[in-house]
């Protein structure tokens, strides 16, 4: 197994994905605590630094170029300051950003997240403030995403779908996605992020283990649980390859048809942060698929992707060379 895990990884880097969702500028803003303020119960921070970087769907994008593959991104950012710098990041990452569509009356998302740095080995968060809206694009926009999708599908290996819950994912323009990836006979996988519902009838789905608690209304402890849950999900939604559950350190439970398999994590001892970690698992699970990898094998190396991130602060994408390092340690 370790020999063909480490063959996938290497064949990663051929692909091409097009990831389509709400894209999204992460703010961080740190400064250093001083003192107690007297207008309120809260400590006043002295700003140090303001960094930025792609969030939401452009994080999945961003791993897939730092995992050495090619990606398009398609999105909607709003006519603004935060869309121009967002745009930049995409340029810098070397993510082809034609897809993403700027619309006058919403603002990009943004998430500003306030971090005090308090002398341990990273700062931490004080609050975050979320700028975005919720509303679902119109029939337009949606009609505009679709032109772009057919125009690129021919030069694609995959289809990412990554749903953060900001309108841009409408259950209409996931069936017309679908659609068309089957008349191309493109992969096309998803990260749920609870809206079961709307991605019925894809190739591939993942999702995490509270999410499918709180969908299926049960509580899931044991690999039997999750076994069942997976394929109670796989069988409902009709899904066409796999849908996998992930668990954190517990690894992930894989349903296909007809057969559940649990694919353990690696033991990873010095986790600083979990931000980041399932955008990386859904982007390195997609370019396995894509180079040929089955669902079990696909979802090995999303675990071990995964574990890498989980070690730094924030997200941060992995190269292939750690990620082949990682295969061949824990195997």
């Amino acid at each position: 197994m370790s020999a063909e895990l480490k063959s996938v990884v290497g064949r990663m880097a051929d692909k091409a994905v097009l990831v389509i969702g709400d894209v999204i500028l992460d703010e961080y803003v740190t400064g250093r605590v001083t003192r107690m303020s007297r207008e309120a119960p809260v400590p006043i921070l002295e700003l140090e630094s303001k960094r930025y970087i792609a969030g939401g769907a452009a994080n999945p994008a961003a791993n897939i170029v730092s995992l050495g593959a090619r990606a398009i991104q398609a999105g909607i950012v709003g006519d603004d300051a935060a869309a121009d710098q967002l745009r930049q990041i995409l340029a810098d990452r070397a993510i082809d950003a034609s897809g993403v569509i700027s619309l006058a009356d919403r603002p990009t998302t943004v998430k500003t997240r306030v971090l005090a740095q308090m002398g341990l080995r990273f700062p931490q968060q004080v609050t975050r403030i979320d700028t975005l809206s919720r509303e679902p694009i119109g029939e337009d926009t949606e009609s505009q995403v679709v032109d772009f999708v057919s125009g690129k599908l021919a030069d694609v290996d995959a289809v990412l779908l990554s749903h953060y819950h900001c309108g841009m994912l409408t259950p209409s323009l996931v069936r017309r996605i679908r659609d068309l990836c089957a008349a191309f006979a493109v992969l096309i996988t998803a990260d749920v992020q609870g809206n079961f519902d709307s991605f019925s009838q894809l190739d591939v789905i993942k999702c995490n283990a509270d999410d499918a608690r709180r969908y299926l209304n049960r509580d899931l402890v044991s690999d039997h649980d999750f076994s069942k849950a997976a394929m109670q999900l796989h069988d409902h939604l009709g899904i066409r390859r796999a849908t996998i559950v992930t668990r954190g350190a517990a690894g992930a439970t894989v349903a296909t048809h007809g057969a559940t398999r649990h694919c353990p994590a690696p033991a990873v001892s010095d986790v600083y942060d979990t931000v980041g970690a399932g955008d990386t698992a859904i982007a390195a699970l997609t370019l396995a698929l894509a180079a040929g990898a089955d669902a079990e094998d696909a979802a090995m190396i999303a675990n071990y992707a995964s574990g890498i991130v989980v070690r730094y602060f924030g997200n941060y994408c992995p190269t292939p060379a750690e990620l082949a390092r990682s295969v061949e340690g824990h195997l």
